[in-house]
């Protein structure tokens, strides 16, 4: 009997570590296998095009530094959409929660600018996070109160955090002739990375990477080892069941939507406090919804969020410098087909996995 749940154990454990690290895996590589036949197709060389990819990202320090700078926000809004996701939420409104958490960075940073260095930066951070937050708990309450659904609400709740951000940007918190606010207060920027490793020199990553990093950890920990962790990934799995073990389904819903919020507002702590060093209309590019991918091809887990981070802001900045050889569209393709396979070989192993488990004896 303890030969067979010992065995059982063992088959859990490696197929969970095949979900995680396998299925990305097998997404990456036939991303950059059906860029190959894109590659040859336009008459170019993958072995050079992809050469140059990786020695123009990974081969010198400014790449990587681009690369971790591309990399940093994708850290938050990845790890906001994966703690949703824990929870069985699917928040798409990590865009515009990064917007609203970024404006209000920018605006503690100039409103407050009397203030020290020791009180306005941690003030910054929090004014990110709580604007985040609020937006997040919007919709979270909306499903709780009323049952509709985060999906439609996110959604939505993104134009309107746009809208009003670029109002305030344009009409009243603005530098003439631009589309961003006065900048922050010189003691509220926080230093890029350069100041201290000067072989980052010309790159903008900061010190915000390490803020992300740690807020990894942190969200690995509030899931795993804390019980309200525990209730929101019982949510996810069995709302029903966890409401029979007396978990509050309303509850963890705004409770999860709220964190998630704060994670995707901190984005603003990298534009503003140690990049732009003010809101600019228009920031993001996506960055929100570029989370959804790297919480899908990280597994919903904290250091799956951060490697497949790390693979997008190199495909990010890889785009720029392949882009004298071919499309910076073939960046897109490559990230498109990640998602896809990641997703199609998610069903595919689960079902593999499932009939294995039927046949093997015991």
């Amino acid at each position: 009997m303890s030969s067979a749940s010992e065995q059982s154990r063992r088959f859990q454990a490696a197929r969970k570590l095949a979900g995680v690290i396998g299925v990305p895996a097998v997404a990456i590589a036939a991303a950059f296998a059906a860029g190959a036949v894109f590659i040859l197709a336009i008459g170019e060389s993958p072995v050079s095009v992809y050469g140059r990819l990786f020695s123009g990202t990974f081969g010198n320090f400014y790449g990587l530094g681009q690369v971790l700078f591309k990399a940093t926000p994708l850290i938050f809004t990845g790890l906001s959409v994966a703690l949703a996701f824990k929870a069985g939420l699917f928040n798409i409104g990590a865009e515009g929660q990064l917007y609203i958490g970024t404006f209000a960075v920018a605006w503690v940073g100039f409103t407050l600018s009397g203030l020290p260095g020791v009180l306005l930066v941690p003030l910054c951070v929090l004014a990110g996070a709580a604007g985040g937050a609020l937006w997040g708990a919007v919709p979270g309450y909306l499903k709780s109160r009323f049952g509709a659904h985060e999906v439609i609400n996110t959604i939505m709740l993104n134009f309107v955090a746009i809208a009003l951000t670029g109002y305030f940007v344009t009409h009243v918190y603005f530098v003439p002739e631009t589309v961003h606010t006065q900048r922050i207060a010189a003691q509220a920027q926080i230093p890029r990375l350069e100041q201290f490793w000067p072989v980052f020199k010309g790159s903008p990553v900061n010190v915000s990477l390490f803020l992300a990093l740690g807020i990894a950890v942190a969200v690995y920990f509030f899931l795993w080892r804390t019980r309200f962790g525990f209730e929101l990934r019982a949510l996810g799995l069995n709302p029903a069941a966890a409401e029979y073990g007396g978990i509050s389904v309303g509850a963890g819903t705004v409770l999860a939507m709220t964190l998630s919020g704060a994670l995707a507002g901190l984005v603003g702590v990298d534009f503003v406090m140690g990049y732009k060093y003010y809101y600019e209309g228009g920031f993001s590019s996506g960055l929100g919804f570029m989370g959804i991918a790297v919480a899908l091809l990280g597994r919903n887990h904290p250091l799956g969020v951060v490697l497949a981070a790390f693979l997008f802001g190199a495909l990010s900045y890889g785009g720029l410098v392949i882009n004298a050889v071919v499309p910076k569209e073939l960046v897109e393709i490559l990230q498109g087909i990640v998602i896809l396979v990641v997703i199609a070989g998610t069903n595919v192993f689960g079902q593999l996995a499932a009939s294995f488990k039927r046949g093997r004896p015991g």
